[in-house]
């Protein structure tokens, strides 16, 4: 379907999507602030973009008006986002209420929560403020867990990689449809945090995914090896030993149930990802190269300086009682790669003689575990001679995993001056990449490895932490779950 035509099946045209969603972002929106309620933004809840039978792969569906309210969340462990159903596949759009039809350049934004957890309508995700800055944004629901990425290919040939087609299908519904927003199909940027980043390097593998987004944000979020298949397998059938029934008939809440099984390959709970089925996905995304598909996207990666502050909160178990004797204990299973603990906490403790056991304890895992496959893929861009990279790094308030959402979509702004001014930071540099294609300082070289530091003072730094990364790199980098 053209993006210039209005959808023809249910007759949905431009004219009556628009007054569906008339009114400007207002006091209705749960959560809004009093300076959100005026904002000249308009918003279109709950579309559907797809439907799709289980471990299916999805049919677009181009022709929905909205809901006026956020659809369901994908089935999931804990009851944070409500209502829940496996017909999850539901987007939303915010505009500015003056945009033109079709010119604006577009913000898809893919949540995070691994690929097991989470949902769009976190109230950090909410577009209005990043909409009023001249962009049509979007937010996406999609299949996670064992409903979108449990691997049985001799039932399901589709499965194991049924979240990612659903990500395909909005991608082609935002084809179809955004120019009737403002947005324009030709000027799609993905931007996701965590395991929304995660899926973004996926698609950049992904055949299906050509063509149909033109830049590509991922903050916090890396995907640098698949799942390999036979691993994929031995999940499946520890989740299947724990269901105990027909996967494509029990309950959804039981599916979601068996997912407590010890993972066969890692331990602790069961792994769910993406697959290398060589079927939709048949190369990992990063490695041992840029896959071909997203070498010619511009790319903007980002970390938070001290990530695992969010993993491990004051409190933590792991945190308890720690001191000298019992850090490289701990600090040993989390790093995820295969070093020596007790050397490579002395190597720190010598380089950082200041940090008590909790920071170095920081600085040891955030190091290994969350900003290395960031460092792997924009490594690998650099030496593929893929010049539209570009780094930052968000040091405000010793910034945790997470902490960038808020920031990003300027829904944490109102949480001071200091707060907002990094907030109108991030986002103007969102903004830019998206309008421009460079967010505003140096891409990505070796040796160099510019960076950007966003702080309360924000400047480019080249190769930041390069002590750390050196360290680490003695050691192969293996991503869980491949």
């Amino acid at each position: 379907m053209s993006a210039a035509k209005p959808a023809a099946a249910g007759g949905l045209t431009r004219r009556a999507m628009l007054a569906t969603g008339l009114a400007t972002v207002a006091a209705d929106r749960v959560g809004a602030a009093p300076s959100d309620r005026a904002l000249p933004v308009r918003r279109f809840l709950g579309i559907r973009y797809a439907e799709a039978e289980r471990f299916a792969a999805p049919r677009l569906v181009a022709d929905r008006a909205p809901l006026g309210r956020f659809g369901p969340a994908c089935p999931q462990g804990g009851g944070a986002y409500q209502p829940q159903d496996e017909a999850c596949q539901y987007l939303n759009v915010w505009a500015p209420a003056d945009a033109p039809r079709g010119g604006l350049p577009v913000l898809a934004y893919i949540h995070g929560g691994a690929y097991s957890n989470g949902s769009v309508t976190d109230p950090l995700n909410d577009g209005a403020r990043l909409a009023a800055a001249g962009v049509v944004v979007v937010t996406i629901n999609h299949r996670l867990n064992a409903l979108g990425y449990l691997y049985l290919p001799d039932r399901f040939p589709d499965s194991g990689n049924a979240g990612q087609l659903d990500l395909v299908c909005a991608l082609r519904w935002i084809q179809a449809r955004i120019a009737d927003f403002g947005g324009d199909p030709g000027n799609v940027t993905l931007f996701g945090q965590s395991g929304g980043g995660a899926k973004i390097a996926t698609l950049m593998a992904m055949p299906a995914a050509r063509g149909l987004f033109h830049k590509a944000i991922t903050m916090s979020g890396q995907q640098v090896t698949a799942s390999g298949p036979l691993h994929a397998r031995q999940r499946a059938e520890a989740v299947l030993g724990r269901l105990g029934g027909d996967p494509a008939t029990v309950p959804a809440a039981a599916l979601i149930a068996a997912l407590a099984v010890p993972d066969p390959i890692l331990g602790g709970g069961v792994y769910m990802g993406p697959v290398l089925d060589m079927r939709h996905l048949s190369r990992h995304p990063f490695w041992p190269e840029p896959a071909p598909e997203g070498r010619t996207i511009p790319m903007l990666l980002g970390n938070t300086v001290a990530e695992t502050r969010a993993f491990f909160p004051p409190g933590h178990p792991r945190l308890q009682g720690l001191d000298w004797d019992n850090l490289a204990m701990r600090v040993g299973p989390e790093m995820k790669v295969d070093i020596d603990p007790a050397w490579t906490v002395a190597q720190f403790r010598a380089r950082y003689p200041a940090d008590p056991p909790e920071a170095l304890f920081h600085r040891v895992v955030t190091a290994a575990r969350s900003w290395r496959g960031q460092v792997e893929e924009a490594d690998a861009r650099a030496r593929a001679g893929l010049r539209r990279t570009w780094v930052y790094q968000l040091d405000f308030a010793q910034a945790k995993h997470t902490d960038d959402i808020g920031l990003a979509f300027g829904t944490t702004a109102t949480e001071g001056p200091a707060r907002a001014a990094m907030s109108a930071r991030l986002m103007a540099a969102f903004v830019r990449f998206a309008r421009r294609g460079d967010p505003g300082w140096a891409p990505y070289t070796l040796p160099r490895r510019e960076t950007m530091v966003f702080d309360t003072v924000s400047r480019v730094v080249n190769d930041p932490r390069q002590w750390e990364r050196e360290l680490f790199a003695r050691v192969p980098y293996i991503q869980p779950g491949s």
